[in-house]
């Protein structure tokens, strides 16, 4: 491009320098003005013609760049793969992970998650705190099997989760996110795709649980609430209540909160807690938080630092045990004015 530009210009400069040159010196006999004129229209738009081929030769080359990552995608062998023999039936919530470490990436250096051995009773509320980067998240979406370990297994039910199928393992999870999605629709088909056999007592009850029937009731449309895409026309305390609702409405034997209450009050967040306890006794909930309210009544809090458990135990040996945990809590109740 740079060269066709140059080429294009210093046609202009040569057919105007030589030209008035000739016009003047002949006194019009050798060429006058309208033939400089028209040498220069031709030569423009003969060199025009040379720039938009350039320039196809430089789309041409970008799509064959496209069409090649294209096909590297759609070439692409999945990693996750389905057992030949998979497990259908998952029996429990229990969740036990040995030896378990992890990398994005099999050519890389560093491991997100090293060295966890964590073993999780069904039923039981398990809290996880740590500082941004200490591979929470990670942590937890190995289990739906979102990724594979590389090293050591992690088993829900008693079963390595290689062996379920996929379909299977993550029916029997549910996972609620801190960037919560709605869909284009009313709220009660939002809902439904927690489970789309649900009846309109059911939704009522779960949303009662999530502490969201209030503001839907609110809505001159109630639950025909119509919600735009992203969910733009609701806070993001209420987006995140309407996620946990249709996440309980799929009555999951695991129910992952990755830090899923961080835009709600404590007192309603106190509140979905409690509910949890009365609606699935039986469901493991492991909870992601920032805050030490949020998992201070779990049975068990791990406290990760650098993709590692560096403390675990309940709120009262945690206090007693970790530094981590106790810096946490003075900083949050006393608003760390005090060592």
């Amino acid at each position: 491009m740079p060269l066709m530009q140059f080429c294009m210009y210093f046609n202009m400069l040569f057919i105007l320098t030589v030209g008035s040159m000739l016009a003047i010196k002949g006194g019009g006999t050798t060429i006058d003005v309208g033939q400089i004129s028209a040498m220069l229209t031709y030569g423009m738009q003969i060199l025009m013609s040379l720039m938009m081929l350039s320039m196809i030769y430089v789309i041409v080359t970008m799509s064959s760049e496209s069409a090649k990552r294209i096909f590297e995608v759609l070439s692409e062998t999945p990693t996750l793969r389905e057992p030949e023999q998979p497990v259908m039936t998952v029996a429990d919530g229990s969740v036990d992970f040995e030896n378990v470490s992890f990398k994005y990436a099999s050519d890389a250096k560093l491991f997100a998650l090293s060295d966890i051995n964590l073993h999780i009773r069904s039923g039981m509320t398990v809290g996880i705190l740590g500082g941004t980067g200490s591979s929470k998240s990670t942590l937890v979406q190995l289990i739906p099997r979102l990724y594979d370990v590389t090293e050591g297994s992690v088993k829900v039910g008693g079963v390595d989760v290689r062996d379920y199928d996929i379909r299977t393992l993550r029916d029997a999870v549910a996972m609620v996110l801190q960037k919560n999605q709605l869909f284009s629709g009313t709220i009660k088909e939002n809902l439904r795709w927690g489970d789309e056999n649900a009846t309109d007592e059911e939704i009522e009850e779960a949303c009662r649980l999530a502490q969201a029937d209030d503001f839907i009731r609110s809505f001159s449309d109630g639950y025909d609430t119509h919600i735009e895409q992203g969910g733009t026309n609701v806070s993001g305390g209420q987006k995140q209540r309407l996620c946990i609702a249709r996440a309980l409405l799929k009555k999951p034997k695991i129910l992952i909160l990755d830090d899923s209450t961080s835009a709600v009050d404590t007192h309603t967040d106190a509140r979905i807690r409690a509910g949890f306890k009365t609606y699935i006794p039986e469901t493991t909930k492991i909870i992601i938080a920032q805050r030490v309210a949020s998992v201070q009544d779990a049975d068990l809090i791990l406290v990760m630092d650098n993709g590692r458990i560096v403390s675990s135990g309940t709120h009262d040996e945690l206090m007693r045990s970790s530094d981590i945990y106790r810096e946490v809590y003075d900083q949050q109740t006393n608003g760390g004015d005090e060592e």
